[in-house]
């Protein structure tokens, strides 16, 4: 059975760092952005809440191009049972980074594939490990200064001068970056919306 073909791929997501991940794929590509209420409670299971808001996006998007390929993606940071998402401001972006210094906190990444029109639905999860050196209230300053941290989960980008708080990491980079490129890529190979997909 070969794949549906769909007109074109939308990214259901405003973030510039997905929209150059799935352009490093060579992916020609539109982009959506679904005004949806994304669940953020600190207490949520993380793989279960960013499949969840993945899924919101994608839909939302879905519902409206129903004979385009979405692809939505959503990110967060683990850590003592206790989801980090985007700070509300730079003090609450102060108290993640000190709850992170010194320590193994996961990322997860949920990545929904939707298309209405051929009736494709599906949800994939990726997990990271990111390992943060330990951060005295000067070098967590330093960081603030030379970094955006108020748009990223964790209140922190591992692209974004992470060689000033990060030690190491385990898995995929690119999904701690918000978008798993080798998920994404035999996802979309899969489904013949690459370049090089045959």
């Amino acid at each position: 059975m070969s794949a549906p073909v769909f007109s074109r791929l939308i990214l259901a997501s405003a973030s510039p760092r997905r929209r150059e991940l799935l352009a490093s794929l060579g992916a020609r590509f539109e982009i959506v952005t679904a005004p949806v209420d994304e669940h953020e409670a600190e207490d949520a299971d993380p793989r279960a809440l960013v499949r969840h808001n993945a899924a919101l996006k994608a839909g939302w998007v879905a519902a409206r191009h129903p004979d385009a390929l979405v692809l939505g993606a959503d990110t967060t940071v683990f850590v003592d049972g206790t989801v980090l998402n985007k700070p509300a401001d730079l003090d609450d972006a102060r108290r993640m980074l000190r709850l992170l210094s010194g320590r193994a906190h996961a990322v997860f990444t949920g990545l929904a594939v939707r298309a209405q029109a051929a009736g494709l639905s599906e949800d994939h999860g990726v997990e990271s490990r990111v390992y943060f050196r330990r951060l005295d209230d000067a070098a967590i300053e330093r960081y603030l200064a030379a970094a955006h941290a108020l748009d990223k989960a964790g209140a922190y980008g591992i692209q974004d001068h992470g060689e000033l708080i990060i030690e190491r990491h385990e898995g995929s980079l690119t999904n701690i970056i918000g978008l798993p490129v080798e998920e994404t890529k035999a996802i979309l190979t899969r489904l013949k919306m690459l370049p090089s997909s045959p």
